[in-house]
């Protein structure tokens, strides 16, 4: 008999929609402040926000997917979460998100994919449902990838 293994997981409610990561993957849940505009930034890209010394890139998640184009900031906090490329100028990056992220506990019997790969919008790797719940998993290397590029010379 194969043990089943649970894995906790983070809820982060965005603009018309929820993400589910890994907890390991969120760093810290800070308070949402105007962050500091980066030049020619596409409109997913808002900007940098200040964490620990840190000036990291803060996206709208919503924006990139196609979503939403207005972000809903009463409320809002943004979830810091580490990065996976190995990159040393982006160790960090930030989403936007709509109030605390909600701890959860994932496994086989409560999670199930369920979408078409033809369906996917951008930043996303897999549409799923946990516990009757829609969710998004987001394709984190792919995001990192486009925050480079958007940042060029500026992510550090």
């Amino acid at each position: 008999m194969t043990a089943q293994r649970d894995i906790r997981g983070v809820l982060i409610t965005v603009t018309n929609g929820r993400l589910l990561l890994p907890n390991a993957n969120v760093a810290e849940v800070i308070t949402f402040s105007e962050p500091e505009a980066v030049e020619n930034a596409p409109e997913w890209l808002l900007g940098r926000v200040r964490w620990r010394g840190w000036r990291l890139p803060l996206i709208s998640f919503s924006r990139m997917a196609g979503w939403s184009q207005e972000d809903g900031h009463l409320g809002a906090k943004v979830a810091v979460l580490k990065a996976l490329g190995g990159n040393p100028k982006l160790p960090f990056f930030a989403v936007l998100s709509q109030g605390f992220p909600r701890l959860v506990t994932v496994n086989a019997t409560t999670l199930v994919q369920s979408h078409d790969m033809k369906e996917l919008p951008l930043g996303v790797h897999s549409r799923v449902t946990l516990n009757d719940d829609p969710a998004s998993v987001p394709d984190l290397m792919s995001l990192e990838l486009l925050i480079q590029k958007a940042m060029g010379d500026k992510a550090a």
